[in-house]
Formats: C-alpha cells, sequence, structure tokens
C-alpha cells in the first residue's frame, strides 16, 4: 500500500511564495507519475502540476511560470515551488502517485493540506 506524506501548507501573503512536498512510500515501482492538484470551495479538483520519474512535466494554464515541480527519486519525494501566488490559489492541494507495479496503472491520494493566498 503506497502512503503519501504532505508537508503543511500555510497562510501568504499575495505575490509570496511556499514549498510543498510529498513523501511516497510502499512502492517500489521505478516509473511513477507524482504531482499535485488542488481543490477550492466550490470548484471540481483540478490538476496543477505533474513529473514523471524521467523528469518530464505538465503544468495547469494558470500556474505556469510561477510554480514548478521538481522530485528526487531516490527520496520518491516531490515538490511544489509556489511563487507570485495569488488569492485564487487559495485551496486545499493533494498529492497524487501514480505507478504501474505490474499490469495496470493504480492511483493514490494524499491527505491533503491548504494553501490560503491572502490580499
Amino acid at each position: 500500500q503506497v502512503q503519501l506524506v504532505e508537508s503543511a501548507g500555510g497562510l501568504v501573503q499575495s505575490g509570496g511564495s511556499l514549498r510543498l512536498s510529498c513523501a511516497a512510500s510502499g512502492s517500489s515501482s521505478i516509473i511513477n507519475v507524482m504531482g499535485w492538484y488542488r481543490q477550492a470551495p466550490g470548484k471540481q479538483r483540478e490538476l496543477v502540476a505533474s513529473i514523471t520519474t524521467a523528469g518530464s512535466t505538465n503544468y495547469a494554464d494558470s500556474v505556469k511560470g510561477r510554480f514548478t515541480i521538481s522530485r528526487d527519486n531516490t527520496k520518491k519525494t516531490v515538490y511544489l515551488q509556489m511563487n507570485s501566488l495569488r488569492p485564487e490559489d487559495t485551496a486545499v492541494y493533494y498529492c497524487n502517485f501514480k505507478h504501474n507495479p505490474g499490469t495496470m496503472w493504480y492511483e493514490y491520494w494524499g491527505q491533503g493540506t491548504q494553501v490560503t493566498v491572502s490580499s
């Protein structure tokens, strides 16, 4: 069973920065995809950014140029550096882990961490 442990979010002023991390355990799959999703009140959960084991990244248009996703494969940890934060970035951020240990892909979620950006 894969477990994801997220760092704490926090409260930051508009224009500020925050870094989230998420460590995965319980998976021996070499190939996996780690990422971050977020869900604001009254809205659907949406992809923020993802990164493959090889380092290929994907970003939501709304965060391009402001957020950077990275990972440390030896630690099975993914990071999300968030700069130039805006009030609309306020949401619960969820770590996501996808892997294929054999013949099919499985997906796991972190417990979520609140990020609040004040104007």
